[in-house]
């Protein structure tokens, strides 16, 4: 297969440096900086675990700055920012509608798959105004820092389709990792949104829970570990 990667943050390095152990990857990036670090074998982000497989492991991947346009891919993976903002309660999702807008003006008929923060419903209203494409959404649940050992053992992949391209896209995942016994679990678009934003919710409300317990601790004079 070949797979074009937009974004080389945390998201996009790890997916296309899993990918590119058995398939070809191309990614794109205005950042030169980054564009340049992967050409030679070198990580743009802060993970141990791709630099070590840039630098050790056959991988057929390669960067630009500049967008292909005379390339057929058969798969686009789109992971740009979409950072929410409190002011608007609204994700910035400008990124994502260039990128499509830049597939579209170019006539590619790649399998696209958003795999950036969306809200509940983007994807369907994308799928509306984009017809040439099939768009399908995979929520990422990596942790900045090891975001290739979490691709590489993921504990549950969602796909946001039950279409025969989401099949195959989830199989290229599969075939990337190491550990193969993680959940493959598919769902419409809509509810592969809902998951990943309530998995935010949920840690969000974890890491509060603790931080109180742990003030708790301290007032009472107590020892938080053992409470825990």
């Amino acid at each position: 297969m070949k797979i074009l990667v937009i974004g080389l943050g945390y998201v996009g390095t790890a997916n296309a440096v899993l990918l590119a152990s058995k398939n070809e990857v191309v990614c794109f990036d205005l950042d030169e900086n980054k564009v340049n670090k992967i050409n030679n074998r070198l990580s743009p982000i802060e993970d141990r675990q791709v630099s070590e497989y840039l630098s050790n492991k056959e991988l057929n991947i390669k960067a630009t700055s500049q967008f292909p346009k005379d390339q057929i891919f058969d798969f686009v993976i789109i992971a740009t920012p979409t950072n929410y903002d409190p002011e608007s309660n609204y994700f910035d999702t400008s990124s994502v509608e260039s990128s499509i807008k830049n597939l579209e003006n170019i006539g590619s008929k790649a399998t696209i798959v958003i795999r950036s923060t969306l809200p509940v419903g983007f994807t369907a209203k994308l799928q509306k105004n984009y017809k040439l494409n099939e768009i399908i959404f995979v929520p990422e649940f990596l942790r900045e820092g090891v975001a290739l050992q979490d691709s590489l053992f993921p504990s549950r992949i969602v796909i946001g389709s039950h279409s025969e391209k989401a099949k195959i896209f989830s199989n290229l995942l599969l075939d990337g990792a190491e550990d193969k016994s993680f959940k493959i679990l598919f769902t419409k678009s809509t509810e592969a949104e809902s998951s990943k934003l309530f998995a935010n919710a949920f840690l969000a409300l974890r890491v509060s829970f603790f931080n109180e317990l742990d003030s708790f601790a301290l007032s009472k004079d107590l020892d938080a570990k053992e409470i825990i």
